[in-house]
């Protein structure tokens, strides 16, 4: 099922943006969620995950804690993620997943450039 994606764009540095993602599998509390991201030459990185609703447990890439926060809002089949404090190293293709099985940084993606 196609994940559509929205919210990239260019920010500066210590900006933010808000990624989000639809799809029609969201609608199932069953599906954890994730996010992954690869920028140019470098591989793909797991940046934010959340076990299915029941749990609802988030785990984060070192690189990204305190900064990004991964949300859903299920009866809008949309999961979301919020990024803060953003630095020119997120600059990647961002990929939305709604399972927590790979495969990962793959589909559609959404671009997010940082810089100023």
């Amino acid at each position: 099922v196609p994940l559509v994606e929205s919210g990239s764009g260019l920010a500066q540095p210590g900006g933010s943006l808000r990624l989000s993602c639809t799809t029609p599998e969201l609608a199932s509390s069953t599906y954890g969620i994730l996010w992954s991201r690869q920028a140019p030459g470098q591989e793909c990185e797991l940046v934010a995950g959340m076990t299915s609703v029941g749990g609802g447990r988030t785990n984060y890439a070192d690189s990204v804690k305190g900064r990004f926060s991964i949300s859903r809002d299920s009866a809008k089949n949309t999961m979301f993620l919020q990024m803060n404090n953003l630095k020119p190293e997120d600059s990647a293709v961002y990929y939305c997943r709604a399972h927590l099985s790979p495969p990962y940084c793959a589909g559609q993606g959404t671009q997010v450039t940082v810089s100023s």
